[in-house]
């Protein structure tokens, strides 16, 4: 090799990107421990939740979008980061959807909080078109599972979060518009 530009590696500015979340992820989750650092993924989370809503909502006429047309939404922003969702079910109280394939690839493994961006777009984007959201997490890469399983719930059933999962209310459209 002449000049390090020959250099054969696997190197480039998305894997640089996910390798750095992965790390600071690790980092947090070290540090501060699993739940603490959900909550601050969770805070990123929402606010990348927020833009991608608002770029699909833009798209498909700004009007709210039932479920069917929001689990098209969920599988299409994955593909479009290199995840493999696909729909499970859908009813009027609830989107489940199966995944084979992470965004974050191996560098997944053993990064739970990572899985906290996926229920809070999840969540955002639903609760903002239906009022209301709680996203379950059953079954994730990051946790060793084959593929992930996540159930998006419509409609409040009086049960409440369990077991790591997560509600979402509708955002004020005032609060939206000014960064709120």
């Amino acid at each position: 090799m002449e000049h390090p530009s020959e250099a054969d590696l696997d190197l480039d500015a998305d894997l640089f990107m996910r390798k750095m979340l992965r790390d600071l992820t690790g980092l947090l989750q070290d540090v501060v421990g699993l739940d603490e650092a959900e909550g601050y993924i969770n805070s990123v989370g929402t606010s990348v939740g927020r833009w991608i809503e608002d770029k699909y909502r833009a798209e498909m006429g700004g009007q709210d979008l039932d479920p069917t047309r929001i689990a098209e939404v969920f599988v299409d922003l994955k593909r479009r980061i290199g995840g493999d969702f696909y729909v499970i079910s859908v009813t009027d109280d609830c989107i489940t959807l199966g995944n084979r394939a992470c965004p974050f690839g191996d560098m997944a493994q053993g990064r739970d909080a990572l899985c906290m961006m996926t229920s809070n777009v999840f969540g955002r984007i639903a609760a903002d078109h239906t009022g209301y959201a709680r996203v379950e997490l059953h079954e994730t890469i990051a946790r060793g599972d084959a593929g992930c399983r996540i159930a998006i719930h419509l409609s409040p059933d009086g049960a409440g979060p369990s077991d790591g999962a997560r509600e979402y209310f509708r955002l004020d459209p005032d609060l939206r518009e000014n960064g709120g």
